[in-house]
């Protein structure tokens, strides 16, 4: 079995996180998300991995290299990037005359279920879901995948398409599938020739993500901080507090006076304090620095991001090499109560979450007092003034 991992995209939905880097090299606890996905793949037994590449796609072969946890890993190039079939078609020679899989690179999965997708293959993961009109549902007769419906208004079933699949070989032949109403060639297409000729089975996942959107990268941290197991490799003061899982890597520091009420991960060459308090599920990426008196709560620091002293960080994602200087404060709670918005690809939409903070790409610099409204979006290289009130992405 060879497992064809999906990581070309530039994630338009994520930005500004993904101004210099793909959606899928974004961190999730301590290795970016299509690694986790890498992961599942190996844990379910695959002979190698065919990962595709497009967007920054070396970003991805400097993480992989030829070979990852010992299984072989080759790349191929999706120039074009028109849909999910068009990027399986740029693997097809690295593919045998055997069954494959295919798993999205942004997509967090139930490691069990997978193992066992791969098992009875030709099969397809999905996840039950109150209301599946927003999705591509699965129509089932007798433990068997009979078709697929996009977002259908009376849906046949609550299964939602997970994005996962194994097709048997002949598939390989199956990949120039004509391109849909939004312009892409679509793997359901593939998927819906498959259901034609073979039998193919339903394996619903516990648990999935589709890492897409802003929040859903906390979303994703919350869910693989919490399976971390504690360690405190690091230096940490003995006038630290430490309380619940926390991982302090080998390289990082936490001084005098921190409180850290896990889960939280400290990655190494970060510094935290003094008399810093970081908790929720709340990641200090490589080289972060979270400075004397800061809060950080439920947030993504991603690499060389820097929280000056006296400031508070909630519920937010900050880039690589922001800056926030002192004083710096996040609101993440609107005052009628309401779930926040964000802006995605130019619209307002709703997080779905009572708290949510700010979204900064990388090097934002704020100025010392600045104070940053719920579901603000910084882009790359935004700054503020001093002692501004910002309410409006920028």
């Amino acid at each position: 079995m060879y497992a064809v991992l999906l990581a070309a995209g530039e994630g338009t939905r994520i930005r500004p996180l993904s101004s210099d880097v793909p959606k899928p090299m974004l961190p999730v606890a301590d290795r970016p998300i299509v690694a986790h996905t890498a992961d599942t793949a190996v844990e379910a037994g695959v002979d190698k991995l065919v990962v595709v590449v497009g967007y920054e796609g070396d970003a991805v072969r400097d993480y992989f290299g030829d070979s990852y946890r010992g299984v072989p890993v080759d790349y191929a190039v999706q120039r074009e990037r028109a849909g999910t079939a068009d990027a399986v078609a740029a693997a097809r020679d690295h593919l045998t005359a055997e069954p494959f899989a295919v798993l999205n690179g942004d997509n967090l999965y139930d490691p069990d279920a997978i193992a066992h997708l791969f098992e009875v293959g030709p099969a397809v993961g999905a996840v039950r879901v109150d209301d599946p009109t927003n999705y591509g549902v699965l129509e089932t007769a007798d433990e068997t995948v009979t078709g697929i419906v996009e977002k259908p208004d009376e849906p046949p079933s609550t299964l939602a398409n997970a994005g996962v699949y194994v097709f048997p070989a002949q598939a390989r032949n199956w990949l120039e599938v004509p391109a849909s109403e939004r312009g892409e060639r679509e793997i359901t297409d593939v998927l819906a020739r498959v259901i034609e000729a073979d039998t193919v089975r339903p394996v619903v996942l516990d648990r999935w993500l589709d890492v897409g959107r802003p929040w859903e990268l906390l979303a994703a941290n919350e869910w693989k901080l919490d399976e971390l197991e504690p360690r405190l490799e690091g230096t940490v003061s003995d006038d630290a507090v430490v309380r619940g899982p926390v991982v302090v890597e080998s390289g990082a520091s936490v001084d005098a006076g921190v409180v850290l009420e896990g889960p939280v991960l400290i990655r190494s060459g970060a510094s935290v304090g003094p008399n810093a308090y970081v908790r929720g599920a709340t990641l200090v990426g490589e080289d972060a620095h979270v400075g004397h008196a800061v809060e950080v709560k439920n947030s993504v620091l991603m690499q060389g991001a820097t929280v000056g002293h006296l400031s508070y960080v909630g519920d937010s994602v900050l880039g690589r090499d922001v800056n926030f200087g002192a004083g710096t404060t996040v609101a993440n709670l609107r005052h009628d109560d309401e779930p926040v918005e964000h802006t995605v690809k130019g619209e307002r939409v709703s997080t779905g979450r009572r708290k949510f903070g700010v979204v900064a790409g990388p090097e934002v610099k704020t100025g010392i007092d600045s104070s940053l409204a719920p579901g603000l979006a910084l882009s790359a290289n935004a700054t503020t003034d001093p002692g501004e009130v910002v309410d409006r992405d920028r």
